[in-house]
């Protein structure tokens, strides 16, 4: 077997372990449950143009994922694992595009090296099946850096079509998750330019096709939106992105150096011969600066440092803003564990059982963690009440009301043809502050009041009683007059007006389906 061939069986093999697992869990909540829900919604409305959560307007993201994942679910069914595929395509665009493009200044066998301590990671076991804007963002931000890399490297003058590639993932990582998408590989590649001696490189880029190919790519969905929802470019690039950015108030808040601990976590184990590649650097002969290797490195060391610099400036700080950084130090772990060979007095077959105990190790710690993230997801899931919705014999049109928090999973599983009512006391939340669930469908309430009818105080409740097709969920503390408890799940109670007929169930009652 050649050794090509072997490096294309990896990429597949790492792929189907990542669609597996991506296939043993229920919707993490508030994420995979509020973007899986917005894709659904997407798909049962039929308007495809505006991403609604519970039928209110949702800009804090543009509506790549929603498309796709609508998409996905057009075509395979309303499943977890349908959402699910579209992240993991783009963590394995991620891991096609870093071997292809590796293979390009290094062996077939660091290529593939490479693609087993990326692929066998965390971030690409966990965070490739995640369903949020992280993973597709990461997959086009580094797109974007490697065809652009590859581009300047290619001569005198960059080539023109890997930069027009890299103009499309620039414009493909704007539309998954705004401006960074853009940003970021401008960073990285204008520092490493500058950084290699290259920069005058830049005036024959192919700026006019290229950026024609990113306006016709982003601008119609901004313009139409922006057009009917006056206000939505400032809410989502303002509020959500340079205040978010620049803020002390959004959730989330962690110190200075919790990315480098998340760097840790995502590349373990291999994240130690990235420490060995670096002391290697350090000790290096400064002769060899001008190489092509070290220009090499030199992106990967830049592309780690700008990036995770950039997201350690905010107070806000998230797990999955760390993974466009993940391909840059997979190579470099990969080159560090060349390092560690040569240094090492073990022999070359023990070095490879070595190798491979590394790999079936770091796997094994994937689905740990995913089974953890399972039990930890079923204990809060809705779930367990929209099979207890279906066992009671409701339909997908009838009216639920929601008492205390926000199931954010509850219509995806129910597949629900109607909104939820929200019941809070919104008069009051609408007076204060605050980054929360409640703020979120206030915010979008905001630009469509027609959607804002599905946001009510308890007083609904009242009437709520004396009608048919309806049905109370709320958190267990809470206690509701003039209503039968039907089903108390993991986190969830379900109530119907008293009097109406049916059975109350217990917990075994509703049977796993989804």
């Amino acid at each position: 077997m050649t050794e090509q061939r072997k490096s294309w069986l990896t990429l597949a093999a790492l792929f189907l372990f990542l669609l597996v697992l991506a296939a043993l869990r229920p919707l993490a909540v508030p994420d995979e449950g509020r973007y899986g829900e917005i894709a659904r919604w997407m798909l049962h409305s039929g308007n495809w143009l505006i991403p609604r959560l519970n039928g209110i307007p949702f800009f804090h993201k543009p509506p790549y994922l929603y498309w796709l994942e609508a998409a996905s679910m057009a075509t395979f069914g309303v499943h977890v694992w349908a959402v699910r595929l579209v992240p993991a395509l783009h963590a394995g665009l991620m891991l096609l595009v870093m071997y292809l493009s590796v293979r390009q200044f290094a062996t077939e066998i660091i290529a593939r090296r490479t693609v087993w301590m990326l692929g066998t990671s965390l971030s690409f076991m966990i965070g490739g099946q995640y369903v949020n804007h992280d993973m597709l963002v990461a997959a086009w931000i580094s797109v974007a850096i490697w065809c652009f890399a590859l581009a300047f490297m290619a001569g005198d003058k960059p080539n023109a079509n890997l930069a027009r590639w890299g103009f499309v993932a620039c414009a493909l990582g704007m539309l998954s998750k705004g401006l960074i998408g853009v940003a970021l590989p401008g960073l990285v590649v204008l520092i490493w330019l500058v950084w290699t001696g290259q920069l005058k490189k830049i005036r024959y880029l192919p700026w006019l096709s290229g950026l024609a190919l990113f306006l016709v790519i982003t601008a119609p969905w901004f313009w139409i939106t922006e057009q009917q929802f006056p206000g939505m470019l400032a809410y989502m690039f303002g509020k959500h992105q340079v205040n978010r950015f620049i803020a002390t108030t959004f959730n989330n808040a962690q110190p200075w150096w919790f990315y480098w601990l998340c760097l840790v976590v995502l590349l373990f184990p291999w994240i130690f011969f990235v420490i060995n590649q670096a002391v290697a650097q350090i000790r290096r002969p400064q002769a060899a600066a001008n190489s092509i290797a070290s220009a090499w490195t030199a992106l990967c060391w830049i592309w780690v440092l700008a990036i995770i610099g950039f997201f350690s400036i905010p107070s806000s700080k998230l797990i999955g803003y760390a993974l466009p950084v993940m391909p840059p130090l997979a190579l470099l772990a990969a080159l560090g564990w060349d390092q560690a060979r040569t240094k090492s007095k073990l022999t070359p077959a023990t070095q490879n059982k070595l190798f491979a105990g590394l790999c079936v190790a770091s796997l094994g710690l994937a689905v740990a963690a995913n089974m953890a993230a399972a039990a930890y997801s079923k204990k809060y899931s809705a779930l367990d009440i929209a099979q207890a919705l279906e066992a009671a014999g409701a339909k997908p049109s009838d009216t639920v009301y929601l008492l205390g928090d926000y199931a954010y999973d509850l219509p995806f599983y129910r597949q629900a043809s109607t909104p939820m009512i929200v019941i809070q006391d919104w008069p009051e939340l609408r007076k204060l502050p605050g980054d929360d669930w409640q703020h979120e469908l206030l915010e979008g309430a905001d630009f469509d009041p027609q959607a804002a009818d599905v946001l009510q105080t308890a007083e609904v409740l009242e009437e709520a009683r004396t009608q048919s097709g309806v049905w109370v969920v709320s958190r267990h503390e809470n206690s509701l007059d003039g209503f039968a408890l039907v089903f108390k799940g993991n986190d969830w109670s379900l109530y119907r007006p008293q009097g109406e007929p049916g059975p109350s169930l217990t917990p075994e009652s509703p049977k796993p389906a989804e």
